[in-house]
């Protein structure tokens, strides 16, 4: 009987020692994305997403499908660093639903300071594909 006791617990250690760092990793991803934007770099900040025409993004105007349409639209919707302004996100939950599968919910706000400054909410679907966590949905509001 201990012994199947300590196997459980051995078992136990293991499972949450692997959560804490795929959470842990996405997290970092959620890091390096911040930077990049606040670099102005958005090839980069766009390496948190899966690069998928499967890749889905809701915003306030609808439903955009695809890595590569993403990615223009977040050129079109801030074309310089003003309107890009300053990133900051506030993490209110990431939550592990699968073995493969995060959700993630938080706050985004932009420092802008000539056209001002916006913020909203976000919740995205990490799945873990190859071996790398990426975004596979972002809904921001």
């Amino acid at each position: 009987m201990k012994q199947l006791f300590f196997l459980l617990l051995l078992i136990t250690a293991i499972s949450t020692n692997a959560q804490t760092k795929d959470k842990q990793h996405i997290l970092a991803i959620l890091d390096a994305q911040t930077k990049y934007w606040n670099a102005g770099d958005l090839e980069n900040f766009m390496k948190g997403y899966w690069k998928s025409d499967s890749l889905m993004f809701i915003g306030k105007s609808g439903v955009t499908y695809g890595y590569n349409n993403t990615l223009e639209n977040y050129k079109k919707g801030y074309p310089t660093r003003d309107a890009m302004g300053i990133l900051k996100f506030n993490i209110l939950k990431v939550e592990k639903i699968t073995a493969d599968a995060y959700f993630v919910v938080g706050k985004w706000h932009l420092t802008r300071e000539k056209v001002g400054d916006v913020e909203g909410h976000y919740t995205l679907f990490f799945k873990k594909i190859k071996g790398e966590w990426v975004i596979v949905a972002d809904h921001s509001s």
